[in-house]
């Protein structure tokens, strides 16, 4: 007999694992802060990869779902020098193995496929603690408590699951992002629209970054990165968002207006988010009745893999409880034993969404060779 899971979080991870516990009729209930599926924005478009991604929504029987989301043409990329020269120019044919999704619909097929009262909304994880061999407690912030033999923590960077297997925590990564959208922008801003075209923008130099999406319904979602410690960034005041958009425009004096404009005519106030990470190659012990998927297991700065290897770790956790019905331990070290490599791997693959940039090697040059190679 399948012992009940016990998920907290429901981001794609989360209901990934979710959804495919529910295919092979184990029981599931995912235990999530936020008050409601529409509390927030779900974020942008997200490339979904056909050797991770795609795998987790097969395994969760989806893909039907999915390819009806998919935004056609946006797999198209450019790389533009600071000047506005477009450096390299890919058309999106069709072929490509990264379709464009927005991830709020993404996430709203896997809450979809998941029977009514699945997700616990509302409930917010203030702590964790071990009651005994193989049974654990979670605390909410309102005072409940719930109390589980196989409990996934699929909560984030900040996990409250995390330290019932490992004292690590999540460190800034010296780089942070500031976002921004511009709405109508064939119309409104038509030399940004231009210079992103069809889909996702790179202008990048040493230490700073412009890069943009064309998402659905003629909006540019554009992030700027820029390597500084959070002291130079705290000096900034973001509520006022017009000295908060000047100040960030100041670091990219001299580009193209086309390239600057993507973030001085913003039609959203600029938002701050700072990149945390977990160390390379982050595992634990084994601990019985308990383990993590996604970004409580293995943060790292954004490089277009880290939606992809959460719904893939929760598609090869659900199918490993699936195969070992008796022994969750075996399933539990086997995804664990899986996963730990894959993840250390993915942490140093530089073909991603958003290449890191530092002086060294992100170049416009080396760039270009790098989506060349890994073949984007």
């Amino acid at each position: 007999m399948h012992m009940p899971v016990t998920i907290i979080g429901a981001g794609l991870g989360g209901l990934t694992l979710a959804r495919v516990l529910h295919v092979h009729a184990i029981p599931v209930t995912v235990y999530e802060a936020e008050p409601s599926p529409t509390a927030r924005t779900q974020g942008g478009l997200l490339d979904i990869h056909d050797y991770n991604g795609q795998l987790a929504l097969k395994a969760a029987g989806l893909m039907d779902e999915f390819h009806a989301i998919v935004l056609e043409g946006r797999q198209a990329m450019r790389v533009l020098d600071t000047d506005g020269t477009v450096l390299f120019d890919k058309a999106d044919d069709g072929t490509g193995g990264r379709p464009e999704v927005q991830r709020g619909e993404l996430r709203q097929i896997l809450l979809d496929s998941l029977p009514p009262g699945t997700v616990r909304w509302g409930h917010k994880a203030a702590g964790t603690r071990t009651l005994g061999p193989g049974r654990h407690e979670v605390t909410f912030a309102d005072g409940s408590t719930v109390t589980t033999s196989l409990l996934v923590g699929a909560d984030g960077a900040w996990s409250q699951v995390r330290p019932l297997l490992s004292t690590v925590t999540p460190e800034y990564a010296g780089t942070s992002f500031v976002e921004t959208y511009l709405f109508h922008a064939d119309t409104r801003h038509p030399a940004a629209a231009q210079a992103v075209g069809g889909g996702m923008l790179m202008a990048p130099a040493p230490g700073r970054e412009i890069f943009a999406h064309r998402e659905s319904g003629d909006t540019l979602h554009t992030y700027v990165a820029l390597t500084r410690p959070q002291d130079w960034f705290a000096a900034i005041d973001f509520t006022d968002a017009a000295a908060a958009t000047a100040r960030i425009a100041h670091e990219f004096d001299g580009w193209a207006p086309e390239l600057t404009a993507l973030i001085t005519d913003g039609d959203t106030a600029p938002v701050l988010r700072p990149q945390y990470t977990l160390p390379t190659g982050h595992r634990w012990d084994r601990v019985p009745g308990v383990t993590l998927l996604g970004d409580a297991a293995h943060l790292a700065p954004p490089n277009g893999e880290g939606a992809n290897l959460a719904m893939y770790d929760g598609a090869e956790l659900g199918q490993a409880l699936a195969a070992h019905p008796d022994d969750v331990e075996a399933a539990l070290t086997e995804y664990e034993q899986a996963m730990f490599p894959r993840s250390a791997q993915a942490a140093t693959f530089e073909g991603g969404e958003v290449p890191g940039i530092d002086s060294e090697h992100n170049t416009a040059q080396s760039l270009i060779d790098m989506i060349t190679e890994n073949g984007r």
